[in-house]
């Protein structure tokens, strides 16, 4: 079997250009090696990662739009299988928009609720901007036709990946990707590092059960390195601090609420509490409205 073709340091740094676009830009992937068939690719929005199989490379998010053939380009530099899998972990633009640059051989898959958001093409929640034009034409190229509800495995022996959803946090669709023979699980935006997360009520997500949807992750798979979905690659331990950090902010807010603090009043005054040293917040702007839909949905 012809698995990795893998020369030089662990993190590699390749530099593509996308050629067609507006004043050519130059657009850099860089990729970690956690395994001699894992990588993790980052640059262009969230961190992708590229499993490869005997079958094929299964890719786990495209990063913006433009990013698609630069991902398939790295791919090619560290394997000649090619990419017969795509897995979204949710839908945001920053995770999908490649989708579209990629043949129409490729299996597109995701949870029904990213499925279903995808074509909506709704702005981000907190954000501040409108959605962006959309890159999936009429004939839906790209957009997700393999869909779970709650638990689906792909391939098998030490080719699998089991996709998991453990209920809403960042969006309404979040798919927790985990390669049970490496023991390694990528946890797109649910968990993007230590800071305060996106709470896009806009696409389904939910600041109340977001903490509780952390735990059901943290608790329900085994598994001994997270790959984020900005940062760097953490421990399970890690995400379990990170259900409780997301828990306190949560649960300060409901407080908040209770004493008749406005929700802009909150978010302007809200500090990460010490025992998170090192965790980062948002400024008062972007939380505002993820306070105001906790305090919507807390009685």
């Amino acid at each position: 079997m012809r698995r990795v073709m893998m020369l030089g340091a662990v993190v590699l740094a390749g530099v593509v250009s996308v050629a067609g676009l507006a004043g050519q830009q130059e657009r850099t992937i860089e990729v970690e090696q956690l395994e001699d068939n894992l990588f993790v690719l980052r640059g262009g929005g969230g961190n992708s990662a590229a499993f490869v199989t005997d079958g094929g490379v299964v890719l786990v998010d495209t990063k913006l739009a433009g990013w698609g053939q630069p991902l398939i380009d790295k791919i090619g530099e560290l394997t000649p299988n090619p990419v017969t899998t795509i897995i979204n972990t949710h839908a945001h633009f920053d995770h999908v928009d490649g989708n579209v640059e990629f043949p129409a051989s490729v299996d597109f898959v995701a949870h029904e609720n990213t499925q279903r958001l995808i074509g909506e093409n709704n702005p981000v929640r907190g954000l501040g901007r409108p959605a962006r034009p959309s890159p999936f034409g009429d004939d839906g190229h790209g957009v997700p036709e393999i869909t779970f509800s709650d638990r689906l495995t792909l391939g098998d022996g030490d080719d699998a990946v089991e996709l998991h959803y453990f209920g809403r946090a960042h969006t309404g669709g979040d798919a927790w990707v985990v390669f049970p023979a490496l023991g390694v699980m990528h946890a797109g935006d649910a968990f993007p590092g230590k800071n305060l997360p996106i709470m896009d009520s806009s696409n389904g997500g939910s600041g109340v059960d977001y903490p509780e949807t952390l735990r059901k992750a943290s608790e329900g798979v085994e598994v001994e390195r997270i790959i984020t979905g900005h940062s760097s690659v953490m421990a399970p331990a890690d995400l379990a601090e990170y259900a409780e950090f997301v828990g306190a902010f949560v649960a300060d807010a409901q407080a908040a609420k209770a004493a008749g603090t406005s929700a802009a009043a909150f978010a302007a005054g809200w500090e990460v509490p010490a025992r998170f040293a090192g965790y980062g917040s948002a400024p008062p702007e972007r939380l505002t409205p993820y306070v105001e839909d906790i305090y919507a949905a807390t009685p």
